[in-house]
């Protein structure tokens, strides 16, 4: 597919296109996001609406956090977020088929 045939021409074009649509982002600190995307800025600040959170909690065994320990997943949902671009590492749009 040509990516000029999508109006994709620059990085910041695919998330224009995702405006008003459910996104996955990725977070520092193993934390994920999905939610309706509003409003964007060119340092990755998000605006997203009807937000769940999940964040990945790793208890190390015996105080070694190398290879092994128990992985605990915590969810939370929002209506309203707010996200800080330094912590942006992923944002995928929605499947377009």
């Amino acid at each position: 597919m040509d990516p000029s045939s999508t109006g994709i021409q620059e990085p910041f074009d695919l998330i224009r296109l995702s405006l008003s649509e459910r996104v996955f982002v990725k977070l520092r600190g193993d934390r994920e996001l999905t939610g309706v995307l509003h409003a964007y800025d060119g340092h990755m600040n998000l605006i997203l609406s009807d937000v769940e959170e999940t964040i990945m909690i790793v208890d190390p065994v015996d105080g070694n956090f190398e290879g092994q320990g128990t992985v605990k997943v915590a969810k939370r949902k929002m209506e309203m977020l707010f996200v800080r671009g330094d912590g942006v590492i992923l944002v995928s749009p929605p499947s377009r088929t």
